[in-house]
């Protein structure tokens, strides 16, 4: 999910180090924080991998800034993992937030129709976060009114992001 975020960000402009924890952090927000010591060793190696460069330039102060930028080969691998995303980015609500925040920059909108197409075939697989066997439990199923909120909630968010994927689909497979 961070390297997605990272490569995302920059693809869009480079950006200082700080510039770039920001974004990350307010895109994550509460679920998972960025520490200096999670985001910069990525960034190494990122940078050792050859997906990005880093430039000193004047700072305000005295101290230099470093700029980040994605090379060629890391606008190829941030579009091919747009295009092609493992499955946890579509299986996991956070990495597919992180996933849906770029996926506009992948240029084919069939590209991105079949990326949103996994999604919806996810989302309509029967599940739950509770089980009896094998049998996934719904609301109606459960007296613990703390865990019919779960699945009602749950019910609801799903409900709404199945009818925006069929409806986005849809779009992108118009022609013109």
């Amino acid at each position: 999910m961070l390297d997605l975020a990272v490569l995302g960000f920059l693809h869009e402009e480079p950006l200082h180090g700080y510039e770039l924890r920001t974004r990350i952090a307010r895109l994550t927000g509460h679920v998972k924080a960025i520490s200096h010591g999670t985001l910069y060793p990525a960034i190494k190696r990122m940078e050792g991998a050859g997906l990005l460069v880093r430039e000193s330039q004047p700072g305000a102060a005295a101290a230099p800034r470093h700029v980040l930028s994605l090379t060629g080969t890391g606008r190829r691998e941030f579009l091919e993992r747009l295009r092609r995303p493992e499955d946890p980015f579509i299986t996991d609500e956070n990495r597919w937030f992180t996933l849906l925040a770029f996926l506009r920059h992948l240029p084919d909108r069939h590209a991105q129709a079949q990326v949103l197409r996994r999604r919806l075939t996810f989302l309509s697989e029967p599940s739950s976060f509770f089980y009896d066997g094998d049998r996934p439990l719904g609301a109606d199923d459960v007296d613990d009114p703390f865990r019919r909120g779960v699945l009602t909630i749950a019910r609801a968010t799903s409900r709404t992001e199945l009818a925006w994927l069929k409806e986005t689909i849809a779009e992108l497979e118009q022609p013109g």
